[in-house]
């Protein structure tokens, strides 16, 4: 199972702190706000849960997006992603 996480958080020790709490979770940075976390579905779920729980400090100008990609294949191209649908 494969994610990839997007956020836009305005307060900086928040955004920091979540920043943290992906990458203590095992999640890989792709750009600077844009993480991948690739493992089984049990850890997917688990980190999954600790983001629902992280966005309860949220303000209503932050936002994360969570994108499944398991189903997708995913070509990397250097600084080039290429989706292609199944």
């Amino acid at each position: 199972l494969m994610l990839v996480v997007s956020y836009d958080i305005s307060d900086t020790k928040k955004r920091a702190r979540f920043s943290k709490m992906l990458r203590m979770n095992g999640a890989i940075r792709l750009q600077y706000s844009v993480y991948e976390k690739n493992n089984t579905t049990r850890v997917i779920d688990n980190l999954l849960i600790k983001i629902e729980e992280f966005s309860k400090q949220f303000s209503g100008e932050d936002s994360v997006i969570i994108f499944d990609v398991s189903s997708v294949r995913l070509k990397n191209m250097g600084m080039l992603f290429i989706v292609m649908w199944i």
